[in-house]
């Protein structure tokens, strides 16, 4: 994808050295593109931890690379094995993470040490390239959708509800449930994004808006509670969300505030779409509500909003009365019964386990 005309991936080693890893600093956009330089395992989950790097499939490949930066001070069994748990401990919902870092250990753990620091180069690498593929082919395996709905209103504009940031500043490239609507407006449908701000970290009105914006997809950003109001009107045609986890029963977590917009859903007749890559399906949880650990985050996050002034400075505020405690759960579960289908690179499929065991045999 572009910024401005220029190229970039989310993630990637830097060519003058040939060994640090570069990312954007997801913290400054909109406002500011800020490329960061990760020279070790401590910066790479600082980076996670603090969602300087976000988006399910892109922590995993960041985590990957930082495991190769582990490597370069200490290449034993015993410092792979250490750098392998921490990093798997930054961030506890999104499943991608672990993928990655056990395809790492895989590849890794039996090589001489003298062999590893090259290896895990590779692998973080085909990781990324991995990802990257995977996101443009579920945005050809999601087009068609939003090709027979402009079919079916000529002339119209296709509306689409997407939640949280699922484009491509959260994986290597192209993004999940953005993907089909980069190709769709590529090709010249008719295409609008409604962006729901998605509190309490607005990564919607941040981060989707800003890379609608530089690809040129029309966009309105609505507060998180309009879109039942805009299904209820005949504003929205198509939901298409990403997500953090799919169980093999095909229930789906993602941000909070998800599983509210599929309920909307639901009660008006719209389609509710999951958009998501192999490395999302957790084939060992069966029922997400009960199963899948739900991040909790600072409260500040809650309690205070950053932004820009009218003079330029960026400034963090109190929005919450003094004194109140705030809760912060970071994602919730949409059951299986609530969504449309699920979109992968392997094409369309219902969530439930008998669909997914169609397109994934070998992980069943």
């Amino acid at each position: 994808m572009k910024i401005d005309g220029t190229p970039f991936r989310s993630v990637w080693v830097e060519p003058s050295d040939g060994w640090s890893v570069r990312i954007l600093d997801q913290t400054r956009l909109p406002w500011e593109v800020e490329i960061l330089r990760l020279v070790d395992e401590a910066g790479v989950a600082h980076a996670i931890k603090s969602m300087q790097t976000r988006g399910a499939p892109l922590i995993g490949a960041v985590a990957a690379y930082g495991v190769a930066l582990a490597l370069r001070a200490d290449a034993s069994t015993a410092a792979l094995e250490g750098c392998v748990a921490r990093l798997n401990a930054t961030r506890p919902t999104a499943i991608n993470l672990r993928w990655a870092l056990d395809r790492m250990l895989a590849k890794l753990h039996n090589l001489p040490a003298g062999d590893r620091v090259a290896a895990a180069y590779a692998e973080a690498a085909a990781i990324a390239d991995d990802d990257a593929e995977t996101c443009r082919m579920i945005g050809q395996n999601g087009l068609p959708l939003l090709a027979e709905i402009a079919a079916r209103k000529p002339g119209e504009t296709v509306n689409v509800l997407t939640h949280c940031n699922a484009g491509w500043l959260a994986t290597v490239d192209y993004g999940t449930a953005l993907s089909p609507i980069y190709q769709a407006h590529d090709a010249g449908l008719p295409v609008h994004v409604w962006v729901d701000e998605t509190r309490p970290r607005n990564q919607g009105a941040a981060l989707t808006a800003f890379e609608l914006g530089k690809h040129g997809v029309p966009h309105t950003v609505v507060a998180d509670n309009a879109g039942g109001h805009l299904m209820q009107h005949g504003q929205v045609d198509i939901c298409i969300v990403g997500t953090d986890r799919v169980t093999r029963t095909g229930d789906v977590a993602n941000k909070i505030g998800t599983y509210l917009k599929a309920l909307a859903a639901k009660d008006n007749g719209v389609p509710f779409w999951v958009a998501l890559p192999h490395s999302t399906l957790d084939m060992r949880v069966r029922d997400g509500v009960q199963e899948i650990p739900i991040e909790e985050r600072a409260p500040a996050e809650v309690t205070d909003l950053t932004g820009r002034t009218a003079d330029g400075r960026l400034e963090t505020i109190r929005v919450v009365s003094p004194g109140s405690a705030a809760a912060n759960p970071a994602f919730d579960v949409t059951p299986a019964r609530l969504v449309t289908g699920l979109i992968t690179e392997r094409g369309r499929c219902d969530a439930s386990e008998p669909g997914l065991a169609a397109l994934y045999p070998e992980k069943v």
